[in-house]
């Protein structure tokens, strides 16, 4: 994982959108299990609502500023945080998950396969990315993604390393619906934590549509790799 060049100024706004995380963690819940790797954690809004499930925690924050932040929220807990990549380190996991983080990976793929290497056998490799790439847009350039990605890109990632897929699909069917206004309209991301508000407060709903629907479409994209051999 190579650094990221932004200082994470919209995370405070989506780690404080507590109905979409709660929704994140029920999706991969059954996933989560012994020795377990956060990579790119940023302020671990994430790292939250796991550290109640699991004990053996490691994160790891490229990003100076953000290892910081992290460092000190976390003081009191038994978590191990680290200021580097995942290619700097010895130890495996059971589980490894990149959470908004892949897309900030230019070389993608090399960065799946390093992770595998992390990975003990039968141990599961989780990743949430922005889905979509027709939706590309002036924000994800500014927050330093480099695409958005589709079910057919991670079944490239499943044949090209040898993991296999567990779970893939879509979530957060209205946030694909403000995805579709933004691009009709070319909407101005000002105001971002009013819009990130007014988003988690409808994640009921999404949850509600994306079961409706089969998880066919959404704003982001879930998939679960686990290592057979």
């Amino acid at each position: 994982m190579s650094k990221i060049n932004y200082d994470g100024f919209e995370l405070d706004h989506f780690d404080s959108a507590s109905n979409f995380r709660n929704y994140q963690i029920k999706l991969i819940k059954k996933y989560l299990k012994g020795n377990f790797l956060e990579v790119g954690a940023g302020q671990g809004g994430l790292a939250i609502f796991y550290s109640k499930l699991l004990k053996n925690i490691t994160l790891l924050e490229p990003e100076k500023k953000l290892y910081n932040i992290l460092k000190k929220k976390f003081k009191k807990n038994k978590i191990q945080i680290k200021n580097t990549t995942i290619q700097n380190i010895n130890q495996k996991f059971d589980t490894i998950i990149y959470y908004d983080v892949l897309e900030h990976i230019k070389n993608d793929l090399s960065e799946v396969n390093f992770a595998k290497k992390r990975l003990n056998k039968n141990g599961y490799l989780i990743f949430s990315v922005p889905a979509f790439q027709l939706f590309y847009s002036d924000f994800d350039k500014s927050v330093g993604h480099y695409r958005r990605y589709s079910k057919k890109n991670f079944r490239q990632f499943e044949k090209k390393t040898g993991l296999k897929i567990e779970k893939i699909l879509y979530y957060d069917s209205l946030g694909f619906c403000f995805l579709i206004l933004n691009k009709l309209f070319n909407l101005q991301q000002n105001n971002l934590k009013d819009k990130i508000a007014l988003w988690n407060s409808l994640i009921p709903f999404s949850k509600f549509i994306d079961l409706l629907t089969f998880n066919c479409f959404g704003k982001s994209l879930l998939c679960v790799f686990k290592k057979c051999t």
